[in-house]
């Protein structure tokens, strides 16, 4: 475990370090109102006094009877001598086959970086836009529209029509990694603080990985929300319990759950309906669903697969997302640079058939949520981590009428430049034939836009 630790210690050393040439920092343009950060945080804090507040009852669905027959066979847990699921799996040929653990994967970049075959990226070059959110002060607004704010990373707090609010894979701390000196350090702040938002109904994870699963920021929003509900993949649970959290459901891929908000009166710790809040509904509810993704699992070096990694779909007001989280698309062998991995000699990669099955099934989705970054060298990264090409196939497999790129702009994860993911995906809607702007787009950190 000594080795492990020195290890993951330069390789987040590794992460974190840039290049120290001397650079003009770019600013990626993004269309944002700006605010003042003292009068927003104000304005936030009292409309949050002002915010009801709701109780939340979560209860399974039914098998719905049009899963896909291998995910009712469950051909993506590995069983024990005991006849019990103890792993998981990727069950399509599109994620290799023996794919390395997070470990294999991390010693093989270090070794590519000792090597000089790659270099770290350079994250004082590039400055990611960054704003100051404005949060509605009432659930039932005017619009009838979705509203989502980027927090950075993976993050996104969506808002839906009726009321209900969502926040997807929130992290909040300045590194990922499993203590605060160890792992990537953000190079893009977050755009505001966990005591900033708004009340939360519902946290979803998409898995057990760090920079979308942190320990201080759960506990801090079960703090802070203590009737919010946690969505997490199977295996994850207990982890969440073992936390103090307990409002927690674990899932199965195509499994649903219904959650129901119930407003309560002043007497039960609710707040008596103020102007802004008087047209606040008695109830909310939602359909989540946990639907597949190509990916793994792991927080420690014992832990590998042992826990569901999903993309999830919230349906709620009449409005739809799907929130891809973390996946792969393809599994991509080694080329030269300037060979196209997506050209006619590699059309016949195989390509993970879960998202067209979630498009047929649970689609079409108002919103999606899809990553974009974290994707070179291709050969080590393409069959977990999405790149803009993949992400726009994603986008048209699961039948998304709109998207934003999440995965990017906040850790040096990987190799690739901080600017190239938007860059890399407005040329693969492009090729497409889809417009480069105004489907599937990325946008300023703490920024909302509506859908």
């Amino acid at each position: 475990m000594e080795r492990l630790a020195t290890k993951a210690a330069r390789l987040g050393r590794c992460f974190a370090s840039s290049s120290r040439k001397p650079s003009t920092a770019t600013v990626l343009r993004a269309s944002v109102t700006f605010s003042s950060g003292a009068a927003t945080a104000a304005a936030t804090a009292a409309g949050a006094a002002a915010m009801v507040a709701y109780s939340s009852a979560v209860s399974k669905a039914e098998t719905a009877a049009d899963i896909p027959e291998d995910a009712r066979q469950g051909t993506h847990h590995i069983k024990g001598s005991n006849g019990k699921t103890v792993m998981f799996r990727n069950p399509y040929p599109s994620a290799g086959v023996g794919f390395d653990s997070p470990f294999q994967v991390a010693g093989k970049f270090l070794w590519m970086r000792i090597n000089g075959e790659m270099s770290s990226p350079d994250v004082s070059r590039v400055k990611i836009p960054t704003v100051k959110p404005v949060f509605p002060t009432s659930r039932a607004g005017s619009s009838a529209a979705l509203r989502a704010t980027w927090l950075g990373h993976a993050c996104y707090l969506v808002e839906f029509p009726g009321g209900l609010r969502v926040l997807f894979d929130p992290v909040f701390e300045d590194r990922c990694g499993p203590k605060g000196w160890l792992g990537p350090k953000r190079y893009t702040p977050p755009p505001c603080s966990l005591a900033e938002l708004p009340p939360v109904d519902a946290v979803v994870i998409s898995h057990s990985h760090y920079d979308h699963l942190s320990h201080m920021s759960v506990c801090e929003l079960a703090r802070r929300n203590p009737d919010a509900h946690f969505f997490v993949g199977l295996g994850l649970e207990k982890w969440f319990r073992s936390s103090g959290i307990t409002n927690v459901t674990e899932l199965d891929w195509w499994q649903d759950a219904d959650l129901v908000l119930t407003r309560k009166d002043q007497g039960e710790g609710g707040n008596a309906k103020s102007s802004s809040a008087a047209a606040d509904p008695d109830t909310i509810t939602a359909r989540i669903s946990c639907l597949p993704s190509q990916h793994t699992s792991a927080r420690t070096a014992r832990d590998k697969d042992t826990t569901l990694w999903a993309s999830w779909a919230v349906r709620s007001g009449g409005k739809s997302v799907w929130f891809g989280g973390d996946t792969g698309y393809r599994n991509v062998p080694r080329l030269p640079a300037d060979v196209d991995d997506y050209g006619p000699a590699y059309d016949s990669l195989p390509r993970c058939p879960q998202f067209r099955e979630i498009g047929e099934r649970r689609g079409p989705f108002d919103l999606g949520l899809i990553p974009i970054g974290a994707y070179k060298p291709r050969e080590l990264f393409s069959w977990m981590h999405a790149n803009p090409y993949d992400a726009v196939e994603i986008f048209k497999d699961t039948r998304c009428r709109r998207a934003m790129g999440i995965h990017w702009g906040t850790w040096a994860l990987t190799v690739e430049d901080i600017d190239e993911p938007p860059k890399m995906l407005r040329e693969a809607l492009r090729r497409s034939g889809l417009p480069e702007t105004g489907v599937f787009d990325v946008c300023a950190a703490g920024e909302s836009r509506e859908f």
